[in-house]
């Protein structure tokens, strides 16, 4: 998230957590470059009025720079002329202020979900069905009780179903960036799960990370 303003930031911040989001903030475009090109995001809330650097210069940058991260740009400016430069720099999304905020994480949710190749808001893999929209995973459709953290590392695991995920990969986008990223809690939360949803729904591969069926491959 990139916002300057701090009432913003914060209502927006506590929105995206309230969706099961783990959120950074940078409070001006030299930050922001730098978290971008750094750090490997799910996708970026982008205010375009910033101190230090602009956003359209942000954007410009790590597109230059070859990042691919998804990016939702936020304007108070009206100009369609801009709108168009965001995009044609390598915007994904557009939402002019004042917004509501609801639209603002449907429009975040579903850059994830593109991003990581799927396109409907219920996504499922295996016996697993992930229904982003209501943040509810459900097991052979019998929705399971999860914690916030279980919710975000079986979803981050459904989002990549067939691929096989790192621990540290889990890591970056269970926990904001001032959380101790300890890889053995990845495995407590991993052995939580498996008692909530089946030992065999989640695959372990020593060495490598875990992974959730996609339904065709094993």
């Amino acid at each position: 998230m990139v916002e300057d303003e701090p009432r913003i930031a914060q209502d927006i911040c506590g929105a995206l957590k309230a969706a099961g989001m783990a959120v950074d903030l940078a409070r001006d475009g030299e930050e922001a470059w730098f978290r971008g090109d750094t750090e490997n995001y799910d996708a970026a809330v982008l205010d375009l009025g910033l101190p230090k650097m602009d956003g359209l210069a942000v954007l410009k940058r790590w597109r230059e720079a070859g990042r691919r991260l998804p990016v939702l740009v936020l304007t108070a400016r009206g100009a369609w002329s801009e709108r168009v430069e965001g995009i044609n720099l390598g915007a994904d999304d557009y939402l002019p202020k004042p917004f509501q905020m609801e639209e603002l994480v449907a429009r975040v949710r579903a850059l994830i979900r593109r991003a990581a190749g799927q396109a409907a808001p219920v996504i499922k893999a295996g016996t697993l069905t992930l229904d982003t929209r209501r943040m509810e995973i459900s097991v052979n459709g019998e929705a399971v009780a999860l914690s916030p953290l279980e919710y975000r590392l079986l979803a981050f695991l459904i989002h990549h179903a067939g691929r096989v995920v790192p621990p540290t990969e889990l890591g970056e986008h269970l926990y904001d960036s001032g959380h101790d990223r300890d890889p053995n809690a990845i495995e407590v939360i991993v052995a939580r799960l498996r008692r909530k949803v089946g030992s065999d729904v989640i695959e372990t591969r020593r060495g490598f990370g875990y992974r959730v069926s996609d339904g065709e491959s094993r």
